[in-house]
């Protein structure tokens, strides 16, 4: 939707190493990007966006959705401890890999295929949580361990979307730390997946705060992404016979 209205849109693939690491990686993609840039993060990837921008030239704004918004030292582990929606303890699965290291291991966490659907995906269809659960990447437990630098926030206007039914990250967590960042906040129906399940809902979103960078770089105002209604009765026009 966002590449339909005209925007550049980068999807960096975070390697799930590490808070630290993965910050550093994000920064380093950041810097070769030409021009104001809106920094969108899900899930874990709210923490490494919190982090990034602070190492990064021209990051103007912070999406996040459904996502942590760490403060200074503090670890998401010990965070998502304190929730009463999330079941995501319950749901992980414990690997070993190998650092790379003179044979050394380090543990990563996935999630378990038969818990995927009602703790990470319960508004999608049975179908499309399988195939999360076949695709997705583990990540490194150095990313519940490794505590926060002091975040972007602090400094840059914010948006999140809350989801009510999130039992991944938990919606208690995902809205407290969204109103310490003093973010705008759109709370919507839906699970820790919304971006999926309601992805023209999540696109209005990052449109407004799309609108909201443009603005105050005296760039041309961005257009939005028609609504799903609107592409159905374009759609349907552009089909009638003349």
């Amino acid at each position: 939707m966002l590449q339909q209205s005209g925007h550049s849109v980068v999807a960096p693939a975070i390697p799930l190493r590490g808070l630290a690491a993965d910050t550093a990686y994000l920064a380093s993609v950041l810097d070769q990007i030409d021009g104001p840039v809106l920094l969108v993060g899900h899930s874990y990837g709210g923490a490494v966006i919190s982090n990034a921008a602070n190492r990064a030239c021209d990051v103007r704004d912070l999406v996040f959705v459904c996502a942590f918004a760490p403060d200074e030292g503090e670890v998401l582990g010990a965070v998502i401890s304190g929730s009463r929606d999330s079941l995501l303890g319950t749901a992980q699965v414990a690997r070993r890999y190998p650092t790379g290291q003179s044979g050394q291991t380090a543990t990563e966490f996935a999630i378990d295929p038969a818990k995927l659907h009602d703790v990470f995906a319960a508004d999608l269809s049975l179908q499309q949580a399988a195939v999360l659960a076949t695709t997705q990447r583990p990540i490194a437990e150095a990313a519940f361990t490794d505590p926060s630098a002091s975040p972007a926030w602090k400094r840059l206007p914010s948006w999140a979307v809350v989801a009510k039914a999130d039992r991944a990250v938990g919606t208690d967590i995902v809205r407290s730390m969204a109103k310490r960042a003093g973010a705008e906040i759109v709370e919507l129906e839906g699970s820790h997946v919304i971006m999926i399940s309601r992805p023209g809902a999540v696109a209005e979103v990052i449109g407004s705060a799309l609108e909201a960078v443009a603005k105050r770089a005296d760039l041309p105002a961005p257009r939005r992404p028609r609504k799903a209604k609107e592409q159905q009765e374009a759609t349907e026009q552009a089909e009638a016979p003349s």
